[in-house]
C-alpha cells in the first residue's frame, strides 16, 4: 500500500468532553438489536424461560472488550483495523470481503421486519414486502448525501424511542416473581436447570451470543465509524461524506494514518481520550444494550412462554404483540409490532450500510497496493456492494429462502467463526501495531485470549454437532 510511513508526527489531539463523544456506540448498538437483542434472546426466553439470562450478560460484556481493542488501533493510529491488519497480513482484505457478505448477505433480519409487519396489514406472503424493504433500503443509501450522519441521527431515534416504549411495556407486564426469575437468570439459574436447559439447540445459543451487539465483522465497523467522527488519531483522516455527491469521479482516497511521537503530553491525551471512550462504550453500548435485551426477554417471557407455537419461526413476536393488546388494549399491541418491525427495518439499514464500508474499504486496500496514485472511485465500490447484497437477498427470496428464524441462525454461526478470526488478528495487530505505551494491559490481553478461546472452543462444538 502506498504512503505506509507518515514521516511527519503528528501531535495527539487533546480529547472533548464526553458529550461530543456520543455518536458511534449508538449505531453498533442499533446494529445488535435486530438479531440478538429483539429475536434471538427473546426467543430463548419466550421457549426455555429466563435461566439463560446470563449469556446474554456475559456476551455483551465480551463484545464490550472487544470494541474496545478495536477503537483502541484507530484512536492511536488515525486507520481503520483494516489497514492495520493489511500491513501485516497481505490476504487479509480477501478475508473480510468474503466473510461479511456470506455472514451478513443472508436477509434474516429484513425478512422479520417484514414479516412482522406483513402480520400487521393481514400479508401473509411476506417475501414480496421483505423485496421491497430491501429495495427500499438501497434507495436511502443510495441517496443520502452525508451517510454516516444520516445513520446516527436514526440509530438515535430508533433506540431513543423505541427503547423507552419496551422498557414501560416491560415495567407495566411483569410481576415481582417474572423480576426475581430475571434476576436469577443473570447468575445461571433457571426453573429446574442450570446455566443451559435440556434440549437447547447449540446453534441456536451460539448464534444468540455471537449477536449480543453487533456480532461478527460489524464488530470492526467501529474502527470506521470512531474515525469518521474524529476519535483521536481518527482528526488527522479523511472523511467519507457525500458518498455519491462525486459517484461519476475518481478521488483521492487516504486510508493510511498518522504517527505521533510518544512525549509525556501526547500520552497524557491519548489517556484521556482512552478513558472517555471506555465510558462512552460502557454507558451507550454496554449499559443500554444489556438492559434492552433483558427487558426485550423478560417481556417475551412474560407475555408468550408456555404458549404454544413460539418455537415456530419468529411467531412469538407476533404473539406477543397479540396478548399485549388483550392485556392491555388492541392499539397498543399493533403498535408495539410496528416499532419492531421499523427496529428491524433501521437494523438492516445499518448492517448494509457497515458491511459495504468493510468490503468497500478492503477492496480499496488491495487496489491502492497495486496502484502507483491514490485515485479510485470508493463510491462506486460501496454502491456496488450495497446493491449486490440487496440481489443477493432478492434471489434468495424468490427462491423462496426466506424464513426468518433460519436465515438469521446461519448467519450468526457464520458470524461467531468470523468473531473467532477478527479477535486474534486484532489482538495480534496492536501487539504488533502499536507503541508499547499505548496498548492494552496484561488483564486486557487475559481477558481477550479468554474470549478468543470461547469462541474457538463454542464454534467448534457447533460444527461438529452439525456437520459430524
Amino acid at each position: 500500500m502506498n504512503n505506509e510511513i507518515n514521516k511527519n508526527p503528528k501531535l495527539f489531539p487533546p480529547a472533548p468532553t464526553l458529550k461530543k463523544l456520543i455518536g458511534p456506540s449508538f449505531i453498533i448498538l442499533a446494529l445488535g438489536l435486530g438479531s440478538g437483542e429483539v429475536i434471538l434472546w427473546p426467543y430463548l426466553a419466550s421457549n426455555y424461560g429466563l435461566g439463560i439470562v446470563w449469556g446474554a450478560c456475559l456476551g455483551i460484556t465480551f463484545q464490550y472488550f472487544i470494541n474496545m481493542e478495536i477503537e483502541r488501533y484507530t484512536l492511536v493510529k488515525g486507520e481503520s483495523i483494516f489497514v492495520g491488519t493489511a500491513k501485516i497480513f497481505k490476504k487479509a482484505p480477501y478475508w473480510f470481503i468474503f466473510s461479511t457478505f456470506l455472514g451478513f448477505g443472508l436477509p434474516g433480519i429484513i425478512a422479520a421486519s417484514a414479516q412482522i409487519f406483513g402480520s400487521v396489514l393481514g400479508i401473509e406472503n411476506f417475501k414480496w414486502l421483505a423485496i421491497l424493504f430491501l429495495i427500499l433500503i438501497g434507495i436511502i443509501l443510495s441517496t443520502g448525501k452525508t451517510v454516516y450522519g444520516m445513520m446516527e441521527k436514526i440509530t438515535k431515534t430508533v433506540i431513543l424511542l423505541g427503547i423507552p416504549f419496551i422498557f414501560i411495556l416491560t415495567i407495566i407486564l411483569a410481576s415481582s416473581a417474572d423480576w426475581s426469575l430475571l434476576a436469577q437468570g443473570i447468575v445461571g439459574k433457571g426453573e429446574g436447570f442450570w446455566f443451559l436447559p435440556s434440549g437447547i439447540a447449540l446453534a441456536t445459543f451460539l448464534a444468540a451470543f455471537a449477536y449480543s451487539g453487533a456480532g461478527g465483522n460489524l464488530n470492526l465497523t467501529q474502527s470506521i465509524y470512531i474515525k469518521e467522527k474524529g476519535y483521536g488519531m481518527g482528526q488527522y483522516s479523511q472523511k467519507i461524506v457525500g458518498l455519491f455527491a462525486n459517484f461519476k469521479n475518481k478521488q483521492q482516497v487516504k486510508l493510511i494514518g498518522e504517527n505521533f511521537v510518544a512525549t509525556p503530553e501526547n500520552l497524557k491525551n491519548f489517556k484521556k481520550w482512552w478513558k472517555l471512550i471506555s465510558l462512552e462504550h460502557l454507558l451507550v453500548f454496554w449499559f443500554i444494550g444489556l438492559l434492552s435485551m433483558m427487558f426485550l426477554m423478560l417481556l417475551s417471557f412474560v407475555t408468550t412462554h408456555g404458549v404454544l407455537g413460539t418455537a415456530e419461526g419468529i411467531n412469538f413476536v407476533i404473539f406477543e404483540g397479540q396478548i399485549i393488546g388483550q392485556l392491555l388494549f388492541p392499539a397498543l399491541g399493533t403498535f408495539f409490532l410496528v416499532v419492531i418491525s421499523i427496529m428491524l427495518f433501521q437494523t438492516q439499514l445499518g448492517v448494509m450500510d457497515s458491511t459495504s464500508r468493510i468490503m468497500a474499504e478492503n477492496v480499496a486496500i488491495k487496489t491502492l497496493a497495486k496502484k502507483s496514485n491514490s485515485d479510485i472511485n470508493l463510491s462506486k465500490i460501496y454502491f456496488g456492494f450495497v446493491w449486490a447484497q440487496i440481489m443477493f437477498g432478492i434471489i434468495l427470496f424468490l427462491f423462496n429462502f426466506y424464513d426468518p428464524k433460519t436465515l438469521i441462525i446461519l448467519g450468526a454461526v457464520i458470524n461467531a467463526f468470523a468473531m473467532f478470526v477478527h479477535i486474534g488478528l486484532t489482538s495480534w495487530v496492536n501487539y504488533k501495531q502499536l507503541p508499547s505505551s499505548c496498548q492494552p494491559k496484561l488483564w486486557r490481553r487475559l481477558i481477550m485470549l479468554g474470549i478468543f478461546l470461547f469462541f474457538a472452543f463454542f464454534s467448534g462444538v457447533v460444527l461438529i454437532d452439525k456437520f459430524f
